[in-house]
C-alpha cells in the first residue's frame, strides 16, 4: 500500500501554481470504501508541459493521453490531465484526446464507482455520475452506454468481473447484459495477452476468486481465455471421493477456500491442478482420471505461454500441479526420497495446495497432519545436503549420458541422505552397481 502523502505534496505544489488538482479513481473509491488504496491517481487541468516543468523527475509515460509518472518522495504517481476521449478504433485506445473540465472527464471514466474525485485539501467528494450512490448499494455500473463504454475498451470487461468479484459487489443488469453482448460480438478483440493475464491474476488473489470465475463462465469470457477451465463443468467424479460434485465444482470451492493475497503460482495451481481430468476420465469399476495430474502439468506451459507468464512461473505452477498427487505417498516414501521431495522450493505451497484439495473434496487432513508433523520434527540446523555425485562424475567413470540419468541421479541423492554412501568413491560405486541392475521403479522406490 503507498504513502497518501506524496499525492498530497503533488496536488499542493499544483494548487500553488494555481491549477486544480484532485485525487482521482480508485483511490477514492478505496478511501470511501475504507480500505488503504494501492495507488494514487492526480488529476489536474495542468497540461503534461506543466506538469513536467513544475515535476523535473518525471517519467511521459502516457504522454499523447495526458498521463505524466511524476517521482515524488520515493513513490510513483500518475499525474493525469482532465480530458475527454475521441473515437475508439482499436478497442482499447482513444485515437485522441482534448483536455477538458472535470465533468467530461469523469464522463469518459469506466464505471461510476471509479469516477469520482476528491478535494485532498477539503475532503469534498466531486460525483458527477452517481458514483456514491453505487458505492452504497453495492454495484458496479458503467458510465454512460455501458456498450459503448465496452466497445471503447474491451478491457473492461474484465475489469467490471474483477471490481464486482473481489469488492462482493453486484453488476447493474443494463451494464452485465452489454457485458455479455460485446463478449459474444467481439471478445477481447484489441486487449493483449499480458493485459488479460494480469487481470487474471488480481482476480485470483485479491478476494472472490471463486466468484469472479463464475461470473467469467456466466459471461462467456472464461471459453475464450481458458477453455481448458470452462472444459471442467460436467466432468462427474467418484463421489467416496468428491463428495461435493463435478470437478468445476470441486475447483470453484478450492478458490473460495483461497486466502486473499496468496502466491499467485499457488492461486494458478489451485486453478488448473485438475485440468487433466477431462482428458483422462475413465469409466470402468468406477470413475477415474489415471494420470491427470501429469497431462495437466503439460497443460500449464500451453496455458502458461498463451497469457505470457515467465518461464519462472510455468515451471512453478507445472511442478505444484504436476506434484499434487504425490504427497498421499509421502508417509511410505523411503527417508531419502522424503527428504529430497520436502527440501523442494515450493513444498510448503504444494502442501496447502493439497490441504484446499481435501477441504474442497472429502475433508480428510490425516495426511496433511502427518506431513507437519513430519516437517516440524526435521532438525531446522541441517539444511538438505547437495549431492555429492553429479553428471560430470557419472562421465568420467564411464556412465554415458542418457534418459537414465536424472533418475539415477536422484535414486544417488536419496540414497546419500539415507546414509548409505558418504563419500564419493561409495556414491559411484553404487552408480555402477545401479546401472547394472537397471534403476528400479519408482514402485520399488517409494
Amino acid at each position: 500500500m503507498m504513502d497518501e502523502q506524496p499525492a498530497r505534496t503533488i496536488c499542493d505544489v499544483l494548487r500553488q501554481h494555481g491549477f486544480t488538482a484532485l485525487f482521482a479513481g480508485g483511490c477514492v473509491r478505496d478511501r470511501l470504501l475504507g480500505r488503504p488504496p494501492k495507488d494514487y491517481d492526480v488529476a489536474t487541468d495542468a497540461e503534461p508541459e506543466q506538469v513536467r516543468v513544475l515535476f523535473p523527475r518525471n517519467v511521459p509515460v502516457g504522454e499523447a493521453f495526458g498521463v505524466v509518472k511524476v517521482l515524488q518522495d520515493g513513490q510513483e504517481i500518475d499525474v493525469v490531465s482532465f480530458r475527454r476521449d475521441g473515437t475508439y478504433c482499436d478497442g482499447r485506445h482513444p485515437d485522441s484526446v482534448a483536455y477538458a473540465a472535470p465533468r467530461e472527464d469523469a464522463a469518459r471514466r469506466d464505471f461510476t464507482i471509479n469516477a469520482m474525485f476528491l478535494d485532498p485539501a477539503t475532503n469534498e467528494v466531486l460525483d458527477f455520475t452517481g458514483g456514491l450512490e453505487d458505492l452504497n448499494r453495492r454495484i458496479i455500473r458503467c458510465v454512460g452506454d455501458p456498450h459503448q463504454r465496452f466497445l471503447e475498451d474491451r478491457l473492461r470487461l474484465l475489469r467490471a468481473i474483477r471490481f464486482a468479484s473481489s469488492l462482493g459487489f453486484d453488476i447493474d443488469p443494463d451494464t452485465w447484459t452489454a457485458l455479455k453482448t460485446v463478449t459474444a460480438e467481439h471478445g477481447l478483440q484489441g486487449v493483449s495477452a499480458e493485459r488479460i493475464r494480469d487481470e487474471l491474476d488480481r482476480m485470483l488473489t485479491e478476494g472472490g476468486a471463486r466468484l469472479a470465475m463464475e461470473r467469467l463462465a456466466d459471461s462467456g469470457l472464461l471459453a475464450l481465455i481458458l477453455p481448458e477451465v470452462a472444459a471442467l463443468r460436467g466432468v462427474p467424479q467418484p463421489q467416496n471421493f468428491h463428495p461435493e460434485g463435478d470437478v468445476w465444482e470441486h475447483t470453484m470451492r478450492m478458490l473460495a477456500l483461497l486466502p486473499p493475497h496468496s502466491p499467485v503460482e499457488l492461486a494458478w495451481a489451485a486453478l488448473l491442478h485438475d485440468s487433466g481430468k477431462p482428458h483422462t476420465i475413465t469409466f470402468s469399476d468406477r470413475i477415474r482420471f489415471h494420470y491427470h495430474e501429469k497431462v495437466g502439468e503439460q497443460m500449464v506451459p500451453v496455458i502458461g505461454r498463451r497469457l505470457r507468464f515467465s518461464n519462472r512461473r510455468i515451471e512453478r505452477i507445472a511442478w505444484l500441479v504436476g506434484n499434487h498427487m504425490r504427497l498421499t505417498a509421502l508417509p511410505d516414501m523411503r527417508e531419502g526420497r522424503r527428504r529430497r521431495f520436502a527440501s523442494e522450493p515450493d513444498f510448503p505451497l504444494l502442501v496447502e495446495l493439497a490441504r484446499l484439495d481435501s477441504l474442497a473434496s472429502h475433508g480428510d487432513l490425516t495426511v496433511i497432519e502427518w506431513i507437519q508433523h513430519y516437517l516440524n520434527s526435521l532438525p531446522a540446523d541441517q539444511p538438505i545436503s547437495p549431492p555429492l555425485i553429479t553428471g560430470d562424475d557419472l562421465k568420467k567413470v564411464g556412465i554415458p549420458p542418457g534418459p537414465l540419468y536424472r533418475d539415477l541421479l536422484q535414486t544417488l541423492h536419496e540414497r546419500q541422505l539415507e546414509g548409505v554412501f558418504t563419500t564419493r568413491e561409495e556414491g559411484l560405486k553404487l552408480a555402477r552397481q545401479l546401472v547394472a541392475e537397471k534403476l528400479p521403479s519408482d514402485e520399488d522406490r517409494a
